[in-house]
């Protein structure tokens, strides 16, 4: 069971690992390949095992080394225009097509593809192989994945999550928190809304405050903040409700989220509740049956830069990057740091690709995510 970086990612992509669907044929594959090579791994399953993640510690159970931090959901194909099948890696003109191939089964295929180099290499400390489940919905699977490892006396000098970053050492990125508002109003007909509590207009008005809030960051935005765009950002992704334009809604509701940059010291779900009181009285005082609830459906915390961050070094001795990067996309990172552990993001790949039709990786980047891997595999050996 020897794969090529490429091979593997073939056979990663495979798997039809969509977010609403299962992971556990991939991890089962996953923990299938490492007992062949006779790597013993820890299937960490979902509460109502429908999924699964998966870690195993290649080399001495000795505390150092490094985490290779790769998710194994892909986003949803449904809808999308692609032009060879989304399950089957498919090469053109140097490009690796497939679901995944590039957010982020590429990591990991390279990650599991050299495990027998790192069996080979003789390692004075360990690789861990951390895969996880539910990152493309709030990175739900690395909380009990970090949990376990953690329990199981894991202690890594360094996690590299290897999200598409064009093997750029990423240092920060924002975090995220994701709710759900429901308004419940009060019907009658529209030309007696002083006597009744439309939803859909009470939702419009909490919908307003995220812009306003959003102008109030960007209004305080200071010189050489890194982050593109430099403020926190608010949005409002789906709202539904009403039944017709003649009777005030009695239900409307909407997804939304904060992305906060590290330092933020804001507390949006505080001001957001608050809001929330501030309307609910006047909707009460017409009709004591309506109100409205707010549910935070996930939280990631951002990933903060590390003063002489170990990981940092680590990654900028690997791939010569000395340059300063942070993105304002999440990922898995903010929740290892929390955990104690240092953390950056560095893998191949470019973000851009990411859940998109026809996502790709170019065989140049799969080739130097491999390289940086047996770099780090070299540096363990010592």
């Amino acid at each position: 069971m020897r794969y090529t970086p490429k091979e593997m990612l073939a056979k990663l992509v495979s798997f039809n690992t969509e977010s609403q669907r299962s992971n556990v044929e991939l991890i089962h594959f996953c923990r299938d390949y490492l007992a062949a090579h006779g790597v013993e791994s820890t299937v960490v399953p979902s509460p109502d095992g429908f999924k699964a993640n998966l870690y195993a510690t290649i080399g001495p159970k000795v505390d150092g080394g490094v985490v290779l931090s790769g998710h194994t959901d892909v986003v949803p194909v449904e809808g999308q225009d692609w032009t060879s099948d989304p399950w089957t890696l498919t090469e053109r003109d140097g490009k690796l097509y497939g679901r995944g191939s590039c957010d982020m089964k590429g990591f990991d295929a390279i990650a599991l593809a050299l495990v027998p180099e790192m069996l080979a290499a003789g390692l004075k400390r360990p690789v861990h192989i951390a895969l996880s489940y539910d990152e493309e919905v709030g990175c739900i699977g690395a909380r009990y994945l970090i949990d376990a490892m953690a329990a199981a006396g894991v202690k890594p000098s360094a996690v590299i999550v290897g999200e598409p970053s064009m093997m750029q050492v990423v240092t920060g990125h924002k975090g995220g928190t994701r709710m759900r508002t429901t308004v419940r109003g009060h019907a009658v007909h529209s030309s007696r809304v002083d006597i009744g509590v439309p939803a859909v207009m009470v939702a419009g008005k909490l919908i307003a405050w995220h812009d306003e809030v959003m102008d109030e960051n960007k209004a305080k935005v200071k010189a050489g903040i890194p982050f593109e765009p430099p403020y926190s950002t608010l949005h409002v992704g789906v709202v539904e409700g009403g039944t017709a334009v003649n009777i005030t809604a009695e239900h409307a509701a909407f997804s939304h989220e904060v992305r906060v940059m590290p330092g933020d010291d804001s507390d949006y779900v505080a001001r957001y509740r608050a809001k929330i009181a501030e309307l609910e009285a006047p909707m009460k005082a017409i009709a004591p049956e309506t109100g409205i609830t707010m549910e935070i459906t996930s939280y990631t915390p951002p990933l903060a830069p590390e003063k002489e961050g170990a990981a940092e070094q680590l990654a900028r001795r690997m791939t010569g990057d000395n340059a300063s990067h942070v993105v304002a996309y999440g990922t898995e990172g903010g929740l290892f740091q929390a955990a104690g552990w240092s953390t950056v993001v560095c893998g191949p790949g470019d973000i851009a690709q990411a859940h998109q039709p026809d996502e790709f990786i170019t065989v140049a980047q799969l080739d130097a995510g491999a390289s940086f891997v047996r770099a780090l595999i070299a540096d363990l050996a010592r």
